[in-house]
């Protein structure tokens, strides 16, 4: 595999948690949940239906990007979950690990809503999907990383993500 890292990326509701889980368990290397990172302030203001600013935002990232260094500089490798909305957040985790592959996930609008809506015990309101589709960039030629689209089941996402990193 060419990439020790992994960014599984995309709005809330595209499945990153379980795409990653599953690849992180095929490739034998641990797994971050970025929302586990989040300070309370800000599951707080996510579950209030406030959309996070990028002052909010900015420690939430450097720590997700110390994340992967650290499990670059271990040589472990390593797959975590994060929206990664914008060219520059991907900057902040691509400070803590230069060769980070982001692999975004990406859907329907009308698919990611309806999936949102039967999650349970998740603080993401389905009335943010609308600031999280106008704040996503998609990746730009210069950054490392892929695009699946959500439709098929997460197993073959995942074989699909193990197919992209053999070849990337």
């Amino acid at each position: 595999m060419a990439y020790s890292t992994v960014v599984v990326m995309g709005v809330s509701g595209v499945g990153k948690t379980t795409v990653a889980r599953l690849l992180a368990e095929r490739l034998g290397v641990p797994f971050a949940e970025a929302d586990d990172f989040h300070p309370e302030a800000n599951i707080a203001k996510m579950s209030a239906g406030i959309p996070l600013n990028d002052a909010d935002r900015g420690p939430w990232l450097e720590s997700l990007g110390a994340w992967l260094r650290e499990r670059e500089e271990e040589g472990s490798g390593g797959v975590m979950t994060c929206s990664a909305l914008k060219v520059r957040y991907r900057d902040v985790l691509r400070a803590g690990s230069p060769g980070v592959f982001f692999l975004h996930l990406h859907g329907t609008t009308e698919l990611i809503a309806e999936r949102i809506g039967q999650r349970a015990g998740h603080f993401m309101p389905p009335e943010l999907l609308a600031t999280q589709l106008a704040d996503l960039e998609p990746l730009t030629p210069g950054e490392n990383g892929a695009v699946l689209d959500v439709g098929p089941p997460p197993e073959r996402l995942a074989d699909a993500a193990l197919d992209l990193l053999k070849g990337a």
